[in-house]
C-alpha cells in the first residue's frame, strides 16, 4: 500500500498528515527549539550585564543549529517510510528540512515544496488529501 505523507513545519512544531490507502494518521512533532534565548542575570542598572550574562552570538547560533539538526531528524525518522512527501510551511524551516532530506539521499521522495500560512490540523489534512487525490 502507498503512503503519502504531508508534513506542516516550522521551527516550533510539525504536523505530520499520513495517508495509507483510506486511512488517516496525524502526528505532532514540538521542536522545543527557542530561537530566543532567554536572558539569565542581573538587571542592567547593577552593573556590566551584557559581556558576563550573555553568551556570544555564534555559540547561540551553534547551539540553535544544533536543537534544529536533532529535531529534524526526529521528524525524518516519522516520515522515512513514505514513498512521496508534500512539504508545506510559513518560513524556511521547510528548505532546511528539504535540504536535510536530500542529504539523507531523501530528497527524491519529495514531490512538492509549498509555502502555506499557520493551518488547522484539519486545514493541513484537507489539504494533503486534495494533493494526493487520484
Amino acid at each position: 500500500m502507498r503512503t503519502n505523507v504531508g508534513l506542516w513545519i516550522d521551527h516550533r512544531k510539525a504536523i505530520i498528515v499520513l495517508l495509507m490507502g483510506n486511512s488517516e494518521e496525524i502526528v505532532h512533532i514540538a521542536s522545543e527549539v527557542e530561537t530566543q534565548p532567554r536572558r539569565s542575570g542581573d538587571s542592567p542598572l547593577k552593573g556590566d550585564y551584557e559581556p558576563q550574562q550573555v553568551p556570544a552570538d555564534d555559540s547561540r547560533q551553534r547551539a540553535l543549529v544544533g536543537y534544529l539538526n536533532s529535531y529534524y531528524d526526529t521528524v525524518i525518522a516519522s516520515i522515512r517510510t513514505a514513498e512521496s512527501l508534500l512539504l508545506l510551511g510559513p518560513g524556511e524551516a521547510k528548505h532546511e528540512l528539504n535540504k536535510r532530506l536530500a542529504e539523507q539521499q531523501l530528497g527524491g521522495r519529495v514531490v512538492a515544496v509549498e509555502t502555506v500560512d499557520k493551518l488547522t490540523d484539519r486545514q493541513i489534512s484537507a489539504k494533503v488529501r486534495d494533493y494526493f487525490a487520484p
